[in-house]
C-alpha cells in the first residue's frame, strides 16, 4: 500500500490517487493479426476465445487503491517532525496493545483502556495487523519517541518509558473522535525539560478529585511537573503527624496525597511540593505565635517567622523531613520569596535581633539579607540527604552580601517588581539555571489584584516564549540552555472570585498555549484560531 501504483492503458499512466485498471487486448481476426491465432480468430490450441480471455484476466493483479501522501498530524502540542508516507493510516479496531519490555506495562494498559483495545502484554509472536506495539530502544533524550504507522499497525519506541508515554498521547489525540493516525513516521521530543503547572491550594480549597482531573489533563498535554503550594498565611492544607496543630480543617489527607502522587507518576508527572519560608508562614505562626517576627515597636510582620529564633528553623525542618517521603519526586520548592523584614527602609534598625544574629553567624559586615540567604542555604542542607533538585523564588536571591545562595539552587523567576529587583540576566550571567514563571504571562491570580489580569491563551501563544522571563522582552538566545522550562501558575489571592469549574475553564487554553511553547520551538504551525479549533475538536 505504501508505493505509487502505475498501470499501462495503451500509452497512458495512471498515477497516485486514481484507481488502476488493467486492460487485456485479445486478437480479433484479420490476416494473421493476432499472435498465435488462426485466421478465423480461434486459438491455435483449439480453446475458445472467451476461455482464454478469462484465463488471462485472472492472471492480472486485482484493482488496488493508491493513497496520497499523508499529512502531519495535528496535536497539542505540535509534533516536531513527521515524514509522510502513502497508506491508509491506523484506527483502533480489533487490534491489541503489545509491549516488548515489562517496564512499559503501565503505558500499555493505559492506552489500551483509552482506545478500548485488548492489552496483550509481551507476546512471543510480536505485533500483528491492527496492533499498537510499545518498545524501548535507541538513545538520546529519554522523553523523545518515534512513532511509525505502517502496514496497518503502530509502533512507538523511545529511549525511556516517558518518551513512549508521550508517543501514546500523540496517538490518542490522532484517533480522537474517530480520527486516523496518519501513515508515516513521527519523531518528537520536547524543547524544554521542565514543563509545569502549579496550583495554590493554601488560599483556596480544591478537592482531590479536581486535582486528579487536572493531572490527567496536563498528562495528556505532555506536561511533566505539577507544583503544589500547600502552605501559606491563610492555611496549611496537608495532614501532618509531626505538627498536627498547624493543619487547617479543610486539608488533604496523606492517603489522598499518595493517590495524587501515584496518578501523576503513572503519567510521568513529578509533584513538586512547596513549603514557603521564611515568609508566607502565617498558618504556622497562628499555632506558634512565639515564632512571629516583630519590629522594635513590637508590631508583628505578616507571615514572617523570626529567623533569629531557633524554633523557627526547627519547625520548618521538621515539616521538610516529614514530607520528603510523601513526595518522592526529583524536585522540591523551598520558596524564599517576600520575606517582609526586607521590605522596610532599614531592616537592621527595624529588626535589631535579626541584625545581631547575622553578625554573630556571618561576621561584622553581615546584614539581614545575609541572614535570610543563610536561612535558605540551611534548608538546602536539610534537604540534602533526600537528593532533590531545589528551587527558590528569584526574590529570595540578593545582590552582593557576604553570604551567597547555594550554587545548586535553581531560580524560579516570577517577577521583577520587588525592591532591589534583579533582572534575569544577572542570574544567567552567574551561570544559574532558571525556570520561567513570568507573572506577566503565566500567573492566573484569582480576583486579579495588584494589576494582575487573567492571562489569555492567545497572548501566550503569540507573544511569549521561554526566553521571555521578565516582562515582555526576551533574554539573549545564548542563555536558552540555562532556561530549563516554564510553569503556568494559579494563585488564589481571592479564593471566592471563581469556582473550581471556572478555574478549570479559565486556564484551559492558557495551559494549551503554554505547553505548545515549551514543547515545540519556534513559531507554531497553526494560527491562533486554528489552534482553538483544534483544541475544541479534540475535546480537551
Amino acid at each position: 500500500m505504501g508505493t505509487r501504483s502505475r498501470s499501462t492503458v495503451g500509452a497512458g499512466v495512471v498515477t497516485a490517487g486514481t484507481v488502476a485498471l488493467t486492460m487485456v487486448l485479445v486478437g480479433c481476426g484479420g490476416d494473421g493479426g493476432g499472435t498465435g491465432a488462426s485466421p478465423a480468430g480461434r486459438p491455435s490450441d483449439g480453446k475458445s476465445a472467451s476461455a482464454t480471455t478469462a484465463a488471462r484476466t485472472s492472471a492480472e493483479p486485482s484493482p488496488s487503491k493508491s493513497y496520497p501522501l499523508s499529512k502531519t498530524p495535528q496535536t497539542i502540542p505540535s509534533v516536531r517532525e513527521h515524514t509522510p508516507a502513502r497508506g491508509p493510516g491506523w484506527r483502533p479496531t480489533s487490534g491489541r496493545v503489545v509491549i516488548t519490555d515489562a517496564k512499559l506495562s503501565d503505558e500499555g494498559k493505559l492506552i489500551a483502556d483509552e482506545l478500548r483495545l485488548k492489552y496483550a502484554g509481551k507476546v512471543k509472536a510480536g505485533a500483528g495487523a491492527g496492533d499498537v506495539e510499545l518498545a524501548l530502544g535507541g538513545s538520546g533524550n529519554p522523553e523523545s519517541y518515534t512513532m511509525t504507522v505502517k502496514d496497518g499497525r503502530v509502533r512507538i519506541v523511545g529511549p525511556g518509558d516517558a518518551g513512549v508515554f508521550y508517543g501514546t498521547r500523540t496517538l490518542k489525540q490522532e484517533v480522537h473522535g474517530g480520527g486516523t493516525a496518519p501513515e508515516g513516521v513521527v519523531k518528537d521530543a520536547p524543547a524544554k525539560p521542565q514543563r509545569g503547572f502549579m496550583l495554590d491550594i493554601a488560599r483556596k480549597t480544591f478537592t482531590a478529585g479536581w486535582i486528579k482531573d487536572r493531572i490527567r489533563e496536563i498528562g495528556d498535554l505532555k506536561y511533566n511537573q505539577f507544583g503544589l503550594h500547600f502552605s501559606d498565611d491563610q492555611a496549611f492544607r496537608i495532614q501532618s503527624d509531626s505538627h498536627p496543630e498547624i493543619v487547617s480543617p479543610d486539608h488533604l489527607t496523606k492517603a489522598q496525597v499518595r493517590e495524587i502522587v501515584s496518578l501523576a507518576a503513572e503519567r510521568h508527572i513529578t509533584v513538586i511540593p512547596e513549603i514557603d519560608s521564611p515568609g508566607h508562614l502565617g498558618a504556622v505562626i497562628q499555632a506558634h505565635p512565639d515564632l512571629q517576627l516583630r519590629n522594635t515597636a513590637g508590631v508583628a510582620t505578616r507571615g514572617a517567622v523570626d529567623i533569629s529564633n531557633p524554633g523557627s528553623a526547627k519547625i520548618v525542618d521538621d515539616l521538610l523531613r516529614e514530607y520528603a517521603p510523601l513526595f518522592p519526586g526529583a524536585f522540591w520548592h523551598l520558596g524564599g520569596d517576600e520575606y517582609q523584614a526586607l521590605t522596610v527602609k532599614n531592616p537592621e534598625a527595624s529588626f535589631p535581633q535579626l541584625a545581631a544574629a547575622a553578625r554573630k553567624k556571618y561576621g561584622a559586615n553581615a546584614t539581614v539579607e545575609d541572614l535570610t540567604t543563610g536561612w535558605l542555604n540551611d534548608r538546602v542542607a536539610t534537604m540534602k540527604p533526600f537528593d532533590r533538585s531545589l528551587k527558590a523564588w528569584n526574590d529570595g536571591f540578593f545582590r552582593g552580601g557576604v553570604v551567597k545562595a547555594d550554587k545548586s539552587l535553581e531560580v524560579a523567576y516570577w517577577t521583577g517588581k520587588e525592591i532591589g529587583a534583579r533582572p534575569p540576566e544577572e542570574y544567567l550571567r552567574e551561570g544559574r539555571r532558571m525556570t520561567n514563571y513570568n507573572d506577566e504571562f503565566l500567573y492566573y491570580v484569582l480576583g486579579q489584584p495588584n494589576n494582575f489580569v487573567y492571562p489569555t491563551g492567545r497572548r501566550i501563544y503569540e507573544s511569549w516564549t521561554p526566553l521571555v522571563v521578565r516582562g515582555t522582552t526576551p533574554v539573549p538566545a545564548k542563555y536558552d540552555s540555562q532556561i530549563l522550562g516554564g510553569t503556568f501558575a494559579v494563585w488564589c489571592d481571592f479564593p471566592n472570585a471563581q469556582t473550581q469549574a471556572q478555574v478549570a475553564q479559565g486556564i484551559r487554553m492558557p495551559l494549551r498555549a503554554t505547553i505548545q511553547k515549551l514543547w515545540y520551538p519556534g513559531k507554531p504551525p497553526l494560527t491562533w484560531p486554528q489552534f482553538v479549533a483544534l483544541a475544541n475538536r479534540l475535546g480537551s
